[in-house]
């Protein structure tokens, strides 16, 4: 048996590990990078070790010293998480030479899978329908593209030795080739090593579903249901389900079956998950996740299954204690990647201190997976996910219903959050539906980011605010109560302002051309709101910018007024700043050298994300401020650029 494990991880992934051996008896040892020192994963286990730098590469994807470490502190085994050192063949070949348990795979079940290319070669073999594609080894330029054109665009350029969206890229042309090519090989060499691409067919409305398995060292395997993960943003997940909604039980049971076809044809042993995409009925394997998948606590809360504990099981060598026929599936799981982002700014990465960080509590089916407490920081070294909300009910419906109390309810500031986002999805009339693919929130952005309430949002903050008791504030002005007079007040917000004023039993509303007349009554902080009829209720919650108002099928946030030198883009004087605290990571032109407009300048890297700095407008740049490699922070100077009319 395992009696003291080191988890080789950090977050809520490394919290979530310490929380089953906590159960299990079993002593946790955390390793943490020097930022890392007072994060949630080395409180909250039995000893703590740092490893190195803050960045990953000095420090969680330090194998040897990770190695070492373990054998000093006698750990009887190294739990990876999930990212990091956990698929890394060569990682776990060397814990199995030095005689420390790895939980997981094989190293070569591991490398097998790693190769996107080869993986699919085995696939084939072992019968398991596959996307059409080019997974050859002449890596050329010129062989690529034309693999591209014979299989007919748009194809998907995919990073061989990769995973979560690094190193893809959708090519619709063949004229967008070469640059698409270009990126790809690069973000592919940044995150894995290696510039190795594969293409496929790109299918235009798939699904991305999962099936998780668990394998003994024994050759029995078994499938634990299906998970439906179609709705991303940069091909990586942001909500999952399970069970898949709409599949018919044949489906299910082919899909289970391919999947356990799959895990034997390598050996395989451990907690798994193979990714297929599913369309028009038919389904065709894309990847094996050779670890714990971030979404796994979907199919633990409705299989009933501790996933952790089974890895440990299987890793110490026991065989599976269950078979097919014992896995029961019961109820409705979905969850929620709670991302520092800003998603009106195309869900760039943010960093920063989370100055409120308090989780919904006291809802009847309701977990969160999370790493962090209040006034921790989100690093920019990092994944920038903060937390996971997992709803379990007995429907779907319901599901929905606990998950969207969820979000309205979770309190973050200091930071840029997708939380408001995450409702809003929930609420779409396509999610509520099941009617989505992997193309969801391309196809559904627009009307997801627009409010779809009856009133403006901004004037039912002014409602919300009039109807206090204590209302005095300095972002809106209301005269002294006077006898026989309404009361009345403006309201002024970022996007202009409200004049509120009540008339016998009722309000006005009215901003520019926009009037309405409401009943309405606040409840602690919900607005209730009588339209033409029809109630509404409104949940509205307040943070250091402004106020966030959840509805019925939407949300938005109302911000108040900023100062007049926040508002200023300093891109129009030509002063391009970082948009996050990151990396820079390539300059693509040279000081001096003109560039038309939306040329790229310079590539940026946080958060396992690149982004690319462009030309405003047509000119020349002046100068750079920052270095290949130089770490800087949000909001820095990076480039001078001025505007040149003069045609070169």
């Amino acid at each position: 048996m395992i009696k003291r494990l080191l988890i080789a991880n950090r977050g809520e992934i490394a919290c979530r590990i310490i929380r089953t051996a906590k159960r299990l008896g079993i002593e946790t040892i955390a390793i943490y990078s020097t930022i890392d020192e007072r994060a949630q994963h080395v409180i909250q286990s039995d000893e703590a070790y740092c490893i190195g730098g803050a960045s990953a590469k000095d420090s969680y994807l330090q194998a040897e010293a990770i190695l070492q470490l373990a054998l000093q502190v006698h750990a009887d085994a190294i739990h990876p998480g999930y990212g990091f050192l956990s698929e890394n063949a060569e990682f776990s070949r060397a814990c199995d030479n030095a005689g420390v348990i790895f939980v997981g795979p094989s190293g070569d079940a591991i490398q097998a899978m790693g190769s996107k290319s080869r993986a699919k070669a085995i696939m084939q073999a072992a019968g398991v329908p596959v996307v059409p594609g080019y997974h050859g080894e002449d890596q050329t330029e010129v062989a690529l593209q034309a693999a591209a054109d014979e299989i007919g665009y748009p194809v998907l350029l995919k990073a061989a030795a990769g995973g979560g969206g690094k190193g893809m890229r959708r090519v619709d042309s063949a004229e967008d080739f070469s640059e698409a090519l270009a990126a790809a090989r690069r973000e592919s060499q940044a995150s894995f090593g290696d510039d190795h691409m594969l293409i496929e067919k790109c299918l235009l409305t798939p699904r991305h579903i999962e099936v998780q398995l668990l394998c003994d060292q024994f050759g029995h395997g078994i499938y634990i249901g299906d998970r439906d993960c179609s709705v991303q943003r940069r091909h990586q997940k942001i909500i999952e389900e399970a069970p898949a909604p709409g599949l018919s039980d044949d489906t299910r049971r082919a899909m289970g079956d391919a999947a356990v076809a799959a895990a034997k044809a390598i050996d395989y042993s451990g907690v798994g998950t193979i990714e297929f995409l599913y369309e028009d009925g038919e389904f065709y394997f894309m990847e094996m996740n050779t670890r714990l998948q971030v979404e796994h606590p979907v199919t633990e809360a409705i299989s009933g299954i501790d996933l952790v504990e089974m890895q440990l099981q299987v890793a110490a060598g026991m065989p599976l204690s269950m078979q097919q026929t014992d896995v029961v599936l019961q109820g409705h799981a979905i969850e929620l990647r709670v991302y520092a982002e800003d998603v009106e700014q195309d869900f760039l990465p943010a960093a920063g201190q989370l100055k409120v960080y308090q989780e919904p509590s006291n809802i009847e089916g309701l977990r969160i997976d999370s790493g962090v407490v209040e006034g921790d920081e989100i690093s920019a070294f990092y994944d920038p996910m903060i937390a996971k909300i997992i709803g379990t009910a007995p429907s779907r419906r319901a599901a929905l219903a606990l998950t969207k109390q969820a979000a309205a309810n979770f309190q973050i500031e200091g930071i840029k959050h997708n939380l408001d986002f995450l409702y809003r999805v929930l609420a779409d009339e396509h999610f509520v539906s099941s009617h989505f693919s992997t193309a969801f929130l391309s196809e559904r952005l627009d009307t997801i980011m627009s409010w779809q309430e009856v009133i403006p949002p901004s004037a039912l903050v002014a409602l919300f605010e009039i109807l206090s008791p204590a209302s005095a504030t300095p972002w809106f002005s209301r005269p002294y109560w006077r006898l026989n007079l309404p009361l009345q007040g403006q309201y002024q917000f970022d996007n202009g302002a409200w004049y509120v004023e009540q008339s016998a039993e009722s309000w006005c509303l009215s901003s520019g051309d926009q009037n309405f007349i409401v009943q309405a009554k606040r409840d602690g902080n919900h607005l209730l709101v009588n339209v033409e009829g029809r109630q509404y209720r409104y949940l509205v919650t307040t943070f250091n910018e402004g106020w966030r108002v959840f509805g019925g099928v939407s949300s938005a946030v109302v911000r108040r007024p900023l100062p007049t030198w926040m508002t200023h883009d300093a891109a129009d004087d030509g002063a391009l700043l970082a948009p996050m605290n990151g990396r820079v990571i390539t300059c693509s032109v040279e000081a001096g050298q003109w560039v038309e407009k939306g040329s790229t300048l310079m590539i940026m890297e946080a958060m396992k994300m690149e982004y690319a700095i462009k030309a405003p407008f047509d000119g020349v740049v002046e100068s750079f401020l920052a270095g290949v490699d130089e770490l800087v922070e949000g909001g820095q100077l990076l480039i001078n650029f001025v505007a040149d009319e003069v045609v070169v």
